[in-house]
């Protein structure tokens, strides 16, 4: 089994901030593939139970807010009894152009605080893959500024391109593993 986690904010007033690019995946992906989340308490956040592409999968948005996101993942993993090799975090990156994204397999937090969340509960093992969603360049404004704000109408065109590209990239990751999916991607 494996787990597929987006990161972002609950609520109308996060849902097209450059924060939520995780959160904005998983909801493509759920219109493309045909599923719904349901929020469940005991893992604080919306879960879907899939098959897609050969697998079965747990899709995850938590509503712990950033910060927290650990939190919501490690409940999850312990339920399901996932091992760190089978998640990927799909999350926003500050440091890669808006149109871009790129996989990585384990890594440092890179600053992102969902992550560093993630790396501290899981005892400080970053062996998880990922999938960067770029938000960037940022501009003079401190970085807390700027995630929380929506993107801009151009922004928004190139991060339509990515959402569609993002199917593709996580069925290529399902299927032939990190390997194959950055070759492609990256």
């Amino acid at each position: 089994m494996k787990l597929i986690a987006g990161l972002g904010n609950p609520g109308d007033k996060y849902k097209f901030t450059r924060h939520n690019a995780g959160f904005m995946v998983l909801d493509y992906l759920s219109y493309q593939w045909g599923f719904d989340f349901k929020f469940e308490s005991k893992f604080n956040g919306e879960i879907a139970k899939i098959n897609q592409s050969g697998e079965s999968i747990i899709m995850l948005k938590p509503h712990t807010f950033m910060n927290l996101s650990g939190q919501s993942l490690i409940a999850v993993m312990n339920f399901y009894k996932i091992n760190r090799e089978d998640i990927l975090i799909i999350y926003d990156d500050i440091a890669m152009p808006v149109g871009k994204m790129r996989f990585r397999a384990k890594g440092s937090d890179g600053g992102h605080n969902g992550i560093k969340s993630i790396i501290n509960l899981l005892g400080g093992n970053n062996n998880f893959d990922r999938l960067k969603i770029g938000i960037g360049p940022q501009p003079p404004i401190p970085s807390e500024a700027y995630v929380l704000q929506n993107f801009n109408d151009e922004q928004l065109a190139e991060l339509k391109n990515v959402l569609k590209n993002s199917q593709a990239a996580v069925e290529t990751y399902l299927t032939e593993g990190i390997q194959a999916a950055q070759t492609k991607f990256n």
